[in-house]
């Protein structure tokens, strides 16, 4: 398996700790951003490279800011 990137393992960690701060399960993340559950945890765990507008989508159901997701990660 490739080495996973650890700008997306970073992001990863800041979206999930965003998602348990709320109390929410992987899959009330991803109905909320109309993603599948599996996707959820791909991106937690930093095996997808996310899109800029799904990032968008995971940040505003959360009600939170792509900048904060990003926050430490460079």
């Amino acid at each position: 398996m490739a080495t996973k990137d650890p700008v997306l393992v970073k992001l990863g960690r800041n979206l999930r700790a965003a998602r348990e701060a709320k109390g929410w399960s992987q899959e009330q993340l991803a109905f909320k951003a109309g993603v599948h559950r599996t996707y959820v945890g791909g991106v937690e765990r930093g095996e997808y490279n996310i899109t800029v507008l799904t990032l968008r989508r995971f940040t505003q159901s959360l009600g939170s800011t792509v900048q904060e997701a990003f926050r430490g990660v460079f």
